[in-house]
Order: structure tokens, then C-alpha cells, then sequence
């Protein structure tokens, strides 16, 4: 494992300058070097044994061309064209480079679309809906959060009512303050801060992960890791009321977009028709209880896939597109 080449949370970087203020927040936690190349954040990686430095489209491109190849592998024929989504609260720029991105990968991007409208168009077809409908889309990911509240009529026509988010916010923060935690045990056990090690940090982030995941099924994980630093093992319990009180305020922070969303639509809690739950992050038990208490106890709906909603919906927006 190689934590200083191994490159994350390009979403986090694409479409904004390096000395937007949530950047220098990130680069507290991240093991890769960025550095700034004319007032753009490039990533600085050792490749191929010499120092290159990639700006963020180039790594997401990375990551569309490998779906790409994935796709193309699996239908057996080439694949050209493609319906890209991003979260609702990206600007232009964000757009913009995302769009490159797509360029770089040997794309045809035929459209940029918000994820939302692609979980409501995943939605609106899963369920077959009649009539007239609000539906709220409650979208925590891994970096991002968006909610939008759309009227989807017979369940194919949509008319976005409002949007609103937080795009520095998700299973990433939640992720950080278990690490933070952690880290912070350790060095009171033991004497000893691995902090200033990227590899221990990188093995104790994929723990964090690993743990905050169990939680959501189970009351208590169990952290086991054989020599995590400087030959020291690591095993530790953590409760799940324990992990609700270190994200409480990042929990309780996202139903301020769902007000904010509610008032610009100009609705209240009780003209939503639905609420539908995307990304995985809206596993977490306590996110829920606190969007249910929100909406006076009302159902949430977690008939679709959270993982696959947003993916599902732009395959659907891709089909309309070519015919």
C-alpha cells in the first residue's frame, strides 16, 4: 500500500482553485500531496519512478475511462457516448471540468445531469407512481450532499421545484472524526502519534471505514489492527452511540439544506409526498431517525438501491437521449 500515490476525492478538488478555504480543510486529511499550479490544484504523485503532477479532471478522467473499459467489457461492443452526473450544487466550473473530464476519457458527454433528477428518474420508474407528486431527494454520499425536491407527474415528467446542498459534506467527514478518535486512543494508550505516519493513518481511515459501515446494522464494532505503528498492535471497541455523538452536529447539519430546500419550493413538510433516501451514507441509522423526526415520523423510502440509484437513472436519461 503506498498511501502518498494512492489519490482520492477528486470530486472534492475538480472545478475549484487551490486556495478555496474547504481545500486547505481537506488537504489536512489527505496523504497526497497538492500544490498549486497557477492557482489550480494539481495532485503530486511519484509515477513510473518520476514526480508528475495531475490536475483533478485528469484523475477522474481516470476513473470514466476504467468504467468505460468496464462497460465496454461487459456488452462486448465500444462505447462512445455518455450521460455524466454531479451533484446539484456544483457551479459552472465544477460542471465545466467534469465535462473535460469525460473528454479526457474519450468521451462523448451528451449531457451533465444533476444526481438528483437521476435518483428521481430512477425513482419515478421504480415505483410506476400516479398522479401528481413532491418527492424529496435526500442525497449523502461520500463527499457531497444534495437534496432536491422534484414534482414528478405520472412518473416520467419532472419539473425541479428546488435544490440545495452542502458540497463539503459526507461519509468522508464521518470517516474523519472516527480517525481523529482513534488516533487521538491510540496516542494515549501507547504513548505514540501515528499521525505523522500516512501508511498507520491510511490503515486506520480503511478501519474507520470498515467500523462506521458495521454500525450501521450493528450497536458495536471491534477495530483489530496487527502492528499498526512502530510495531504496535491496535484493538479497540467503539459503540454506535459513541460514533452518533462524535457526528452529531455534521448529522443535524443536514436537515438545514432540507429547510432551506422546503422554503424555496416554498412548501412545507407536509405537501412532500416521498422522501427518497441516495448514497450510502443515508444508511446511517441516526441520519434517518433525524430525517423521520423532521418530517413528524413520516416513511422514508429505501425501496431503491442508494449505491445505484444516480446510476440508474442517468442510464435511463442516456436511453431517452440516443432514441
Amino acid at each position: 500500500m503506498n498511501p502518498r500515490n494512492t489519490v482520492f476525492d477528486a470530486k472534492r478538488l475538480i472545478g475549484r482553485k487551490y486556495d478555496d478555504p474547504k481545500i486547505a480543510e481537506d488537504m489536512k486529511h489527505w496523504p497526497f500531496k497538492v500544490v498549486s499550479d497557477g492557482g489550480k490544484p494539481k495532485i503530486g504523485v511519484e509515477y513510473k519512478g518520476e514526480s508528475k503532477r495531475f490536475a483533478p479532471e485528469e484523475i477522474s478522467s481516470m476513473v470514466l475511462a476504467k468504467m468505460k473499459e468496464t462497460a465496454e467489457a461487459y456488452l462486448g461492443e465500444s462505447i462512445t457516448d455518455a450521460v455524466i452526473t454531479v451533484p446539484a450544487y456544483f457551479n459552472d466550473s465544477q460542471r465545466q471540468a467534469t465535462k473535460d473530464a469525460g473528454h479526457i476519457a474519450g468521451l462523448n458527454v451528451l449531457r451533465i445531469i444533476n444526481e438528483p433528477t437521476a435518483a428521481a428518474l430512477a425513482y419515478g420508474l421504480d415505483k410506476n407512481l400516479k398522479g401528481e407528486r413532491n418527492v424529496l431527494i435526500f442525497d449523502l454520499g461520500g463527499g457531497t450532499f444534495d437534496v432536491s425536491i422534484l414534482t414528478i407527474d405520472e412518473g416520467s415528467l419532472f419539473e425541479v421545484r428546488s435544490t440545495a446542498g452542502d458540497t463539503h459534506l459526507g461519509g468522508e467527514d464521518f470517516d474523519n472524526r472516527l480517525v481523529t478518535l482513534l488516533a487521538e486512543e491510540f496516542k494515549r494508550k501507547y504513548k505514540k502519534d501515528l499521525r505523522s505516519n500516512p501508511r498507520a493513518l491510511r490503515r486506520l481511515r480503511t478501519a474507520a471505514e470498515r467500523a462506521k459501515r458495521t454500525l450501521s446494522s450493528s450497536t458495536e464494532a471491534t477495530i483489530e489492527i496487527d502492528a499498526l505503528f512502530e510495531g504496535q498492535d491496535f484493538y479497540t471497541k467503539v459503540s454506535r452511540a459513541r460514533f452518533e455523538e462524535l457526528c452529531a452536529d455534521l448529522f443535524r447539519n443536514t436537515l438545514q439544506p432540507v429547510e432551506k430546500a422546503l422554503t424555496d419550493a416554498k412548501m412545507d413538510k407536509g405537501q412532500i409526498h416521498d422522501i427518497v433516501l441516495v448514497g450510502g451514507s443515508t444508511r446511517i441509522p441516526k441520519v434517518q431517525s433525524l430525517l423521520q423526526q423532521f418530517f413528524h415520523g413520516k416513511n422514508l423510502n429505501l425501496s431503491i438501491n442508494p449505491d445505484e440509484a444516480v446510476a440508474y437513472g442517468a442510464a435511463v436519461q442516456a436511453a431517452i437521449l440516443s432514441g
